[in-house]
């Protein structure tokens, strides 16, 4: 079974879970905003996804759902249950890891740049893309790396894009699971008034039609790229 873990429910598994539902695999989604339970091991879990979400990792007082999602993720690397955080999921790996949390040099929100380095280009989740593709972000925190964590990708505003811990612990900044439909979804819920929103969310939506036979592409790559690391990692078990 592939787990999701939200923390919001307007931040969902969109692509990522059609592309593992599509495999014939079993997806469950448990939304930690709305009162679901952690589950208490990983039996019967062929990978863990933690998703985004608006809070900070350190927000566990308003947020006492990010207290037990951290022990948990702590299990899932222990174990090697195969993992993949999404924007605050990258995040909430990296302090599960003892790893820092802090303001990210650039706010990014929209298409962006992102460079693999030289890690990122003989890791298997990053097997058979360029050195260099966009992606979607939503962020103003950046992780640091966990130590014995491995650089996987940067970005001209944001040093700290993805990262590898052991043999099968990722997390990533960026999204790629989004349509445009999730996109203005986020713009309408955690914009102002102030913010101009009509005219920035055009903006980033005409961008996404743009790019989005490559976008798709690329992170259609990366989820094959992670089903194959999810089933590499069930044949070692067996």
């Amino acid at each position: 079974m592939i787990l999701f873990i939200k923390h919001i429910s307007i931040e969902g598994s969109s692509l990522l879970g059609k592309f593992f539902r599509d495999k014939g695999l079993d997806v469950a989604e448990i939304d930690l905003s709305l009162g679901d339970e952690i589950p208490k091991n990983t039996d019967n879990l062929d990978a863990v996804i933690s998703l985004g979400g608006p809070m900070n990792v350190y927000e566990e007082d308003k947020h006492p759902f990010l207290l037990k999602e951290n022990k948990f993720i702590q299990k899932v690397v222990k174990e090697e249950v195969p993992f993949l955080g999404i924007c605050l999921g990258s995040q909430l790996l990296a302090k599960a890891c003892k790893a820092k949390v802090v303001k990210s040099p650039t706010k990014e929100i929209g298409f962006y740049k992102l460079f693999l380095t030289n890690d990122g280009l003989a890791d298997p989740l990053f097997k058979d893309l360029r050195e260099n593709f966009d992606v979607f972000q939503w962020h103003e925190d950046m992780f640091e790396i966990p130590k014995d964590g491995k650089l996987l990708a940067q970005s001209q505003f944001c040093h700290n894009q993805a990262f590898r811990l052991g043999k099968n612990a990722y997390g990533v900044q960026f999204h790629l699971e989004v349509e445009d439909k999730d996109i203005a979804l986020w713009a309408n819920s955690y914009w102002q008034e102030k913010d101009d929103k009509k005219e920035k969310l055009e903006e980033i939506l005409q961008g996404y039609k743009k790019i989005n036979k490559m976008f798709s592409q690329n992170s259609t790559r990366i989820f094959e790229n992670f089903y194959q690391i999810i089933k590499e990692t069930k044949k070692q078990v067996c």
